[in-house]
């Protein structure tokens, strides 16, 4: 069954014009705990973290020492075994083009990964996507933690931000980690297995306006209280909201927001990391 999906990979690889593709453990939260298992659906690996890569002859899964014996038992009929270290300027293949999805990597991951000595190309439409019938939507509601609990409300929270970037005179923050969406926001969700992550992502600027990011019906519990001060979007209308954004000091975090996004926001804005 393994084998019969990299060959189903593999034949894409005309397509989009490249020697090889590239798949992470993380979904687009940068979630290791995925509800949509890329990683294992090709690989049969079912460790925390890895990433496989798929060439025409060859195929490789990174992992780390925790899963040496998991990863040969699971994946090593079809797949070359390497250690994380040897992932860091890969030089195990040179001078190849390699797909990946870039809302599953940072820039940072790139640079330090793969394009030391080989180059990458962005393709949009994920390919195991493309040949993974399965379609996960979890709806799970949201749920809001009172002042009580968390020691400060949403809006004490917003404003301090708020008043930072007026001092940094950044017009936008944009915030793509859950887990900083729900300390924010004092809010939690089930988008997880193993920790009370809301798969969200936000948008603030330093006169207090606030765009919420999300599948709605998970807020459905709790929308009244972001009814006034935070306006609410389909997670699917992100991508219209920051391509209108043009000519402003947006300030993002590097280590969780991805490639895909910084470049969008990079078109016609100053990007901070």
């Amino acid at each position: 069954m393994i084998n019969k999906r990299i060959q189903q990979l593999i034949k894409k690889f005309n397509k989009y014009d490249i020697d090889g593709y590239i798949i992470p453990k993380n979904d687009e939260f940068f979630s290791e705990h995925t509800q949509k298992d890329r990683l294992k659906f090709i690989t049969n690996f079912s460790g925390s973290a890895g990433y496989a890569i798929i060439l025409k002859n060859k195929n490789y899964l990174f992992t780390d020492g925790r899963y040496t014996l998991q990863s040969q038992i699971e994946s090593g009929k079809n797949f070359s075994i390497q250690d994380f270290g040897k992932l860091i300027n890969c030089s195990l293949f040179k001078n190849l083009t390699l797909g990946i999805d870039p809302k599953l990597f940072t820039h940072q991951q790139i640079k330090k990964f793969f394009l030391k000595n080989n180059k990458i190309k962005y393709i949009k439409k994920n390919l195991i996507d493309q040949i993974e019938k399965q379609v996960i939507i979890n709806t799970k509601p949201f749920y809001h933690l009172n002042k009580k609990i968390v020691g400060e409300s949403t809006n004490s929270k917003l404003n301090k931000i708020s008043n930072f970037l007026k001092r940094k005179k950044i017009d936008y923050i944009f915030i793509s980690a859950p887990e900083n969406v729900a300390w924010i926001l004092n809010i939690r969700g089930h988008d997880t297995s193993y920790a009370p992550i809301p798969n969200a992502r936000l948008l603030i600027s330093n006169k207090g306006k606030v765009s919420l990011f999300t599948n709605p019906k998970k807020l459905n519990k709790i929308k009244k209280i972001f009814k006034k001060n935070i306006d609410i979007y389909d997670e699917i209308k992100v991508e219209k909201i920051l391509n209108h954004l043009s000519k402003k000091n947006i300030w993002l975090d590097s280590l969780s927001c991805s490639f895909y996004y910084k470049n969008m926001l990079l078109k016609k804005n100053k990007v901070i990391e």
